[in-house]
């Protein structure tokens, strides 16, 4: 029960820290730039954020456990951190089956996975 409210308080967290436009924005943009990530001032740039604002939102998705970040000398390199997408979606998802797993079978089909330049 402890480990299922604990779940449920971190996934409240992830979702309040999704739950702001920009933030979504930027967690979306980092998803599609894989592995790779970015450097935050092209965050900012590309999303047309202030840097001080676009410092704050990846502090949220990053303290919610989405975003994960490495100083590269006076740089800070930002990437979706995959594991917590995979757990915030899991959690939405573990129930949604009832013992009829064709309920949810096709939902990956309708994900599609193309390349996107940023």
């Amino acid at each position: 029960m402890v480990d299922d409210l604990n779940a449920q308080v971190w996934a409240v967290d992830a979702l309040g820290a999704l739950a702001h436009e920009t933030r979504l924005s930027v967690f979306r943009m980092l998803v599609k730039a894989g592995p790779d990530g970015m450097i935050a001032g092209a965050i900012a740039e590309h999303q047309s954020v202030p840097p001080s604002t676009m410092s704050h939102h990846l502090a949220t998705l990053e303290r919610a456990g989405l975003v994960q970040s490495e100083r590269e000398s006076r740089l800070i390199h930002y990437r979706a951190d995959f594991d917590g997408m995979r757990r915030l979606l899991t959690f939405l998802m573990q129930d949604c089956c009832q013992g009829a797993p064709e309920m949810c079978g096709d939902l990956l089909a309708e994900i599609s996975c193309e390349t996107v330049n940023l």
